[in-house]
C-alpha cells in the first residue's frame, strides 16, 4: 500500500496552510478542520481498498516463441468489487524479452472479464520464465493504491526462428524450391537406388529403357531411380566466443541454427539422418534420428544451445567427431574462420577425412562488405579500407588452402547461408559421392 499523488498533492496544500494559520492564527480552526477530513478520508479509503482475493488474473501465453518473432500473450483479469478499478499493471515478462504495450492503465469494470492482450518478442533463445505480474490497485477515492501480485510464475520456451524452415516445406509442396534459391540439379552419381518402373519419355537415357519388361508389355518402359537413402549428416556448430558477434539482429551463431534447420528439414525429408555435435564450450551429443517425425527432437536439442567465451578447438572437435560416429558420414562445420586457424583446421580435416566427408561453412561478416563500398575521402578513410582489403585478402586464402587439401567449403553471409549450405548438400547428394 502506497500514498497516490492525488494524497501527495492534497498533503502538500494542507502542510502549506499550516504555514499560512501559524502567521494568520485566525485561520487555524479551518487548518484543522481540513486536517481532520482528510485524515478521516484517507483512513476510510485505507479500509475501501480490495483484499488480496478481490481481483485474479490467469496469463495465457504460447508454449513456444520463435527468436525475434511477435507472440501474443493474454492476461485476463477479474475481481469480485461492486465498482470499477482504477489499476496499472505490468506483467513479469522474462529478462530477455522485450514488450511494447506495457504497463498497462486502465479501469476493471464489475462483475466482468477483463483481457489485456500485449505483443512479446525474445532476444534471447532458451528457456524464459515469467514471474508474477504486478498491478496497482487505486482506492475507491483515489487517496491509495494497493500492490496485488498475480498469475504467478510460468515457463515457456524461445526456439530459433524456424520461418526458413516452414517457407520451404510450403514451396516444396507445390514444388517450387528454386523460388528460394534452392536448386535441384540432375542426379549423375552411381549411388541410385532403383524406385520404379515407368512408362518411356521423350528425353530418357536409353541405359534406363527396362528391355525385360518392354518385351512384355511391347512398348518402351524405362526405369525410375532416386539417390540413396540411410546416409548420415553430422552437423558441428561453432559454439565458442567468435561466434558470439552481432550480424544485424541475430547473432552469427543464431543465423548458424537457422541454417542447420533448413538443411536438417531437407536431409529428413530425403531420408537420411542427422545428428548434431557441438564443440567451443558446447560439449552435447544428439545422436542421428531420421524421418521428418525427428524435427521436433532437433529443435528441442537445439533451441538452448549457447555461445561461450571459450576458444575454439578444431582438433578436439575432430577427435569427438570420429569417437561418436563410427559409420561414414557427411560432417558440416559452422564457424567464422580466422587466418590463424588454418593450421588447426586442416589438420583436424585431415584426421576426419580418413572415414568422413567434410564440408567447412564459414560465414562472412556483412558489416565487412558494406564498410568496403564506403568511399574514400580521408586519410583515416584509405588505411580502413587497406585493412579491409588486406583482411579479404587473407580469408580468400585461406579458402584456397582448404580447396587445396581438397575440403569443400562454404563462404557466405548469415543471411544466404541458409540456402548456400541447402544446395551444397543437394550437390554433393546428387553426385552421389556421400
Amino acid at each position: 500500500m502506497r500514498p497516490t499523488r492525488r494524497l501527495l498533492i492534497l498533503t502538500g496544500v494542507w502542510t502549506l496552510l499550516g504555514i499560512i494559520a501559524s502567521i494568520w492564527p485566525v485561520i487555524q480552526i479551518g487548518w484543522i478542520v481540513v486536517g481532520s477530513v482528510l485524515l478521516t478520508s484517507a483512513m476510510v479509503d485505507i479500509a475501501l481498498l480490495p483484499h488480496r482475493s478481490a481481483i485474479r488474473a490467469t496469463r495465457s501465453a504460447p508454449s513456444r516463441f520463435a527468436l525475434g518473432v511477435r507472440g501474443a500473450v493474454t492476461l485476463s483479469l477479474e475481481h469480485d468489487l461492486a465498482r470499477s478499478v482504477s489499476i496499472r499493471f505490468h506483467d513479469g515478462i522474462p529478462p530477455w524479452s522485450e514488450a511494447d504495450d506495457l504497463p498497462w492503465s486502465g479501469i476493471l469494470p464489475p462483475k466482468e472479464v477483463t483481457h489485456i492482450v500485449y505483443d512479446l518478442h525474445f532476444t534471447r533463445r532458451g528457456a524464459q520464465k515469467f514471474s508474477a505480474a504486478h498491478l496497482l490497485a487505486t482506492s475507491r477515492l483515489g487517496l491509495w493504491e494497493k500492490l496485488f501480485r498475480l498469475a504467478g510464475e510460468s515457463e515457456v520456451r524461445c526456439y530459433p526462428n524456424y520461418e526458413p524452415v516452414v517457407r520451404f516445406a510450403l514451396l516444396a509442396t507445390a514444388n517450387r524450391e528454386e523460388q528460394m534459391g534452392i536448386v535441384r540439379k540432375r542426379r549423375v552419381g552411381a549411388t541410385l537406388e532403383f524406385h520404379q518402373l515407368r512408362d518411356y519419355q521423350d528425353g530418357d537415357v536409353l541405359s534406363r529403357i527396362d528391355w525385360k519388361a518392354t518385351s512384355r508389355r511391347q512398348t518402351l518402359i524405362s526405369r525410375d531411380y532416386e539417390s540413396q537413402k540411410n546416409q548420415t549428416i553430422i552437423l558441428v556448430p561453432d559454439c565458442g566466443r567468435r561466434m558470439r558477434a552481432m550480424d544485424g539482429e541475430l547473432s552469427q551463431f543464431d543465423h548458424c541454427l537457422n541454417a542447420m534447420l533448413l538443411i536438417s528439414f531437407i536431409a529428413l525429408r530425403q531420408g537420411d539422418e542427422v545428428g548434431v555435435i557441438g564443440f567451443g564450450g558446447v560439449q552435447r551429443w544428439l545422436k542421428p534420428v531420421k524421418g521428418a517425425a525427428s524435427m521436433p527432437k532437433l529443435l528441442n536439442h537445439l533451441y538452448d544451445y549457447e555461445t561461450t567465451n571459450e576458444p575454439s578447438d578444431f582438433i578436439e572437435a575432430a577427435e569427438r567427431v570420429m569417437a561418436r560416429q563410427k559409420r561414414r558420414a557427411l560432417i558440416i562445420f559452422l564457424s567464422n574462420l580466422r587466418t590463424e586457424d588454418s593450421a588447426h583446421l586442416l589438420t583436424a580435416v585431415r584426421l576426419m577425412q580418413r572415414r568422413h566427408m567434410t564440408v567447412v561453412a564459414t560465414l562472412r561478416e556483412a558489416e565487412m562488405e558494406l564498410r568496403s563500398a564506403v568511399p574514400v575521402h580521408s586519410l583515416h578513410d584509405a588505411l580502413s579500407f587497406g585493412a579491409l582489403c588486406s583482411y579479404f585478402q587473407q580469408r580468400e586464402r585461406l579458402m584456397e588452402s582448404l580447396r587445396a587439401n581438397r575440403v569443400m567449403t562454404i563462404d557466405e553471409t548469415a543471411q544466404n547461408l541458409p540456402v548456400a549450405l541447402a544446395n551444397r548438400y543437394l550437390d554433393i547428394k546428387g553426385a552421389g559421392v556421400m
